[in-house]
């Protein structure tokens, strides 16, 4: 169980439970939301012992970085922690059908929580620098505003097995709360909705050059399919924090950069002086 802003306790139909796959959606083109990730991980602990397998949808962002929802990554127990909890965290990004060979595939290698909302930064392993990132929103969405979701999630709620192929919806914004965004199924049907899986999936505007702004990743909602509303984690109050974690690693890269091409300045200068100390002679 996710828990939830004061906005979607206040509206909730029914009992809240995390999100899946794209009920009632339609399968995206192929090569279409290239940014689109789906997330595998193995062995997750289980209580009691034992393990299980599991999936989330979520979003490239930046050459090595992946966002998600927070409660992809949770104890037994359902807390959120800033680690990976499988044995095994795959991404899959760029691949709209998950038979083929387009696209690619990275491990993930660490995990970093917001604090008050429902979303998680997942580093990758790899840099993914040949599939733009989705960009991200400066501001929240508005009411009636239509945003289109992709998710790898179940069809249905007791679907057996999560969808091969990218599913996409569109939906209309409702009400918007300080971290959270009401939508509610538009395309191609009124109760087009999030399924299992379908956790940490993009709500994006689509822009009249084709540009997708992330606005929003699926967080909660009633079971699959339904009509009203669902819950989603805003991601542009969150603009400081991803900025804060995502740059450490780039600026590593630049203060290395740095670095070498600092040494090799020392180098030439070294040389340079070498060379007129034996013009000047003794």
């Amino acid at each position: 169980m996710v828990a939830l802003t004061a906005l979607a306790v206040a509206v909730a139909p029914v009992a809240a439970r995390p999100a899946s796959a794209i009920a009632h959606g339609e399968d995206a083109a192929d090569g279409a939301y290239g940014f689109s990730a789906r997330l595998t991980m193995t062995g997750l602990p289980v209580p009691g012992g034992g393990s299980r397998d599991s999936w989330c949808s979520g979003a490239l962002i930046a050459p090595r970085w992946v966002i998600t929802a927070g409660h992809c990554f949770r104890t037994p127990d359902g807390r959120r922690v800033g680690r990976l909890v499988a044995d095994r965290t795959r991404v899959t990004v760029g691949r709209t059908d998950l038979g083929g060979r387009a696209g690619y595939e990275a491990g993930a290698v660490a995990v970093h929580q917001a604090d008050a909302v429902d979303v998680a930064l997942v580093e990758l392993d790899t840099a993914i620098t040949d599939v733009p990132p989705v960009r991200l929103a400066d501001g929240p969405p508005v009411v009636g505003e239509v945003l289109r979701l992709t998710g790898y999630g179940l069809t249905t709620a007791d679907g057996p097995a999560p969808t091969d192929r990218l599913q996409t919806g569109r939906f209309t914004v409702g009400r918007v709360g300080a971290d959270v965004v009401e939508t509610t199924g538009w395309r191609p049907r009124a109760d087009t909705s999030p399924c299992p899986h379908d956790s940490g999936g993009p709500y994006f505007r689509e822009q009249p050059d084709g540009t997708a702004v992330l606005v929003a990743v699926v967080s909660t909602g009633p079971g699959c399919p339904h009509p009203g509303p669902d819950f989603s984690a805003r991601t542009d109050v969150l603009a400081d924090w991803i900025a804060d974690t995502t740059g450490p690693a780039d600026g590593r890269i630049r203060w290395l950069s740095a670095g070498v091409g600092a040494g090799v300045l020392l180098v030439l200068l070294s040389v340079v002086l070498a060379v007129r100390r034996r013009r000047a002679g003794p």
